[in-house]
């Protein structure tokens, strides 16, 4: 994300100015844009004129528009923020209060106005424009017959190609068969990951599957690169790592970063920091339940006591259409900062996210135990079913 400019008031309010320049940065815009803000961008508007003679004409202009945001929508898989509201300043072509839908897309400038920045905002803009934030994790997830190609980013995990063939079963003489729609299926995996993965960038490719799939693809991807003298596949080839997983879907990858092996490799990336920090929170709430919470309530009364030393919480909370609920996700996250406790912001549109949302979307380890709020649970439920 390219910073343009930056203005924020003493009181919290004011503008930025951004360029999204990949899938990453549409995800931080989205996460920051909320209904109420004022959005400025430039859009196409089809405009009818009328000539002296009384015919018309239209014809599409560029203009530039300002709107209150009304509603929000993500398309990910065209990569673009369609935000529709009411024209608030002047334009030539678009009347005042007329609704609008501003398309914000990759490599086009806009200026988002808030009428009070919060921390979350803020830091995200921070995290969003730091150079450093790339997809550095790839991972082939595999099956014969079908292959996930995916980016694991900080915030998101992308799939950039899905290969879904059918390979025809190994029967008595029709073992070519098999081969051959094998060797077809390998090969259009290996076009793939030389079309989506950028080896500048990233770090570990982990080749994930159940039985040989795994090795059988690893050995014929070296084998083309030899053949075709590809120097790229060749160099990279200790950037492969190759795991075992269930099944060759998506939600495969879950159990793959959660490999201490793959946690070991990766560990200097923030997808892997988060799937360890939850896979430690489930191993305190079976092994140690005094010290590990999820919901709001409990959490938020743990944070009053400056006991949370890990807070889990899931981004979709800072999207909520309620301002006062956002405000109070925002306060918890600082009363925990304050308290020198650590925050782990967790994206739900990557797998770990995902896990969380499951348990309310906030959850927390903390520094002592604090069995009251157990029994809390237990008393309310018991005044339930006394009732």
């Amino acid at each position: 994300m390219k910073l343009i400019g930056k203005n924020i008031d003493r009181d919290g309010g004011g503008s930025v100015t951004l360029i999204p320049e990949n899938a990453e940065d549409m995800w931080h815009s989205y996460n920051l844009i909320a209904e109420g803000d004022c959005v400025s961008g430039s859009t196409i508007r089809k405009v009818q004129t009328e000539s002296s003679t009384g015919s018309t004409s239209s014809a599409r202009v560029r203009t530039t528009l300002t709107i209150s945001v009304e509603n929000i929508d993500f398309d990910t898989q065209a990569c673009v923020l369609r935000l529709k509201g009411r024209n608030i300043v002047e334009n030539q072509y678009v009347k005042m209060g007329a609704y609008h839908t501003l398309d914000i897309e990759q490599n086009r400038k806009f200026t988002l106005k808030k009428s009070k920045w919060d921390s979350i905002s803020l830091e995200r803009i921070d995290t969003a424009c730091d150079p450093t934030q790339h997809a550095d994790v790839a991972a082939i997830v595999m099956q014969e017959g079908i292959a996930y190609i995916c980016l694991i980013t900080a915030n998101m995990t992308i799939v950039r190609a899905k290969i879904d063939q059918v390979i025809p079963r190994k029967r008595k003489g029709m073992v070519s068969q098999h081969e051959k729609g094998l060797n077809k299926f390998y090969e259009n995996v290996f076009q793939a990951l030389m079309r989506h993965i950028n080896f500048d960038i990233v770090k570990c490719v982990i080749i994930a599957s159940p039985g040989f799939v795994k090795d059988q693809f690893f050995e014929y991807m070296i084998q083309q690169a030899v053949k075709t003298d590809n120097k790229l596949l060749i160099e990279n080839k200790s950037k492969f790592m190759l795991v075992h997983s269930s099944s060759g879907f998506k939600h495969s990858l879950k159990e793959v970063l959660a490999d201490p092996a793959v946690v070991a490799r990766i560990s200097d990336t923030k997808a892997a920091g988060e799937v360890k920090i939850l896979e430690q929170f489930y191993s305190m709430l079976q092994n140690d339940p005094a010290r590990a919470f999820y919901g709001k309530k409990h959490v938020s009364k743990a944070a009053a006591a400056q006991a949370v030393e890990t807070l889990l919480i899931s981004d979709k909370l800072f999207r909520c259409q309620d301002v006062l609920q956002r405000k109070e996700y925002v306060e918890l996250v600082e009363s925990v900062k304050d308290a020198n406790g650590d925050v782990k912001i967790f994206s739900s549109m990557h797998v770990s996210g995902e896990q969380l949302d499951q348990l309310t979307g906030v959850a927390a380890i903390l520094r002592f135990p604090m069995p009251e709020l157990e029994d809390e649970d237990s008393d309310s439920s018991k005044s339930e079913t006394d009732d």
